[in-house]
């Protein structure tokens, strides 16, 4: 047994550590991969032979490489390519400016945080689903496409997936919504969980603007041991497990998620609650169907640093607007954007 530390290049978040971890303690020779965000390494235990390093890492890479990750032995400098912004601001300005005029025209509310739409759940599930937050997602989908294709079953497994992911973000948003009618959350506790949701979306933006390498550790997650039990799950060829699969996604570490998860239980509502995070999980099935029913990985498919650097000017107007509507609530300011 010998064990390596290799600096893991594509690394974003913590669900980046699940799935680096999951891939790499699937390979026969290796008996441990413990993934860590902070430094963006991996230290890998196992039995290689008389395999150089050099060519550990590169064998350890080929696994990787379908998720958008790579191994090496020195670490790369974090570069931003500030070009990116030249097409990433006048297209995020346009989105935002369209937003805001759907949102006087009532097509689209964001008045106040109690009257999100389901149109901006939709698109908050959009941004997710191309986001490398859900890379951990769409390479659970890939594994487990891997595994039942090779038994032959290519379609079947694919559709319980989606059914199972959809039918579970109805019934366990409604169930969120329920704890919070519950709680009874008064106008402080609303005021309190809006802030928070609003500062998750901006620590969410900041990490897809990927100018600052240290935003990463301010990520909320669920434990990554959770997201390690559900991604073994890709192993079990059950009839049921794509089913089981899809409703365990609802729990995998994004932040995205998580953030409609909060936002679900402040309003307190069984029905709202069901629809709004229905809503956002029809705005991860388009790429996540994408994903599952093609060769391509999701990593593969959103590399574009302009796309990247949009997504988060759009998700940063999002935050800022959840924190400003929610002082609105209170009546701390006054509405923006009166006529």
């Amino acid at each position: 047994m010998r064990t390596y530390t290799f600096h893991v290049n594509g690394m974003h978040c913590k669900a980046c550590v699940v799935l680096t971890e999951s891939e790499l303690s699937d390979v026969p020779a290796v008996s441990k991969a413990k993934s860590s965000l902070a430094n963006h390494t991996v230290e890998v235990t196992g039995e290689f032979g008389d395999k150089e390093v050099e060519q550990v890492a590169r064998d350890l890479s080929e696994v990787l490489k379908p998720h958008g990750y790579t191994l090496s032995l020195e670490k790369q400098q974090h570069s931003v390519n500030w070009a990116d912004f030249n097409l990433a601001l006048p297209i995020a300005a346009g989105f935002i400016a369209l937003f805001i005029v759907l949102q006087k025209l009532g097509i689209v509310n964001l008045v106040t945080t109690a009257d999100v739409s389901y149109s901006t759940a939709f698109v908050i599930g959009l941004i997710a689903s191309v986001s490398t937050c859900m890379a951990v997602v769409g390479g659970l989908v890939l594994s487990m496409s891997a595994n039942f294709a090779k038994e032959g079953d290519k379609v079947r497994p694919q559709v319980l997936f989606h059914i199972g992911r959809l039918v579970s973000f109805f019934v366990l948003g409604g169930a969120v919504g329920a704890v919070g009618s519950a709680f009874q959350f008064g106008a402080v506790g609303t005021f309190v969980l809006g802030v928070l949701v609003g500062v998750v979306m901006l620590i969410l933006g900041l990490n897809l603007l990927d100018i600052f390498p240290w935003a990463k550790r301010l990520q909320p997650t669920l434990p990554r041991s959770i997201g390690k039990h559900v991604h073994r799950l890709k192993n079990i060829n059950h009839t049921l497990t794509p089913l089981l699969i899809g409703v365990a996604t609802f729990f995998l570490p994004c932040g995205f998620t998580q953030s409609m998860q909060l936002y679900t239980l402040s309003i307190g509502n069984v029905t709202t609650g069901a629809f709004l995070m229905l809503s956002f999980a029809l705005g991860t099935l388009p790429v996540l169907a994408l994903v599952s029913f093609s060769s391509f990985g999701i990593s593969n498919k959103a590399r574009s640093g302009v796309f990247f650097k949009t997504a988060g000017l759009v998700v940063l107007f999002f935050g800022m607007f959840n924190i400003i509507n929610s002082l609105v609530a209170i009546g701390f300011i006054s509405p923006l954007f009166s006529f």
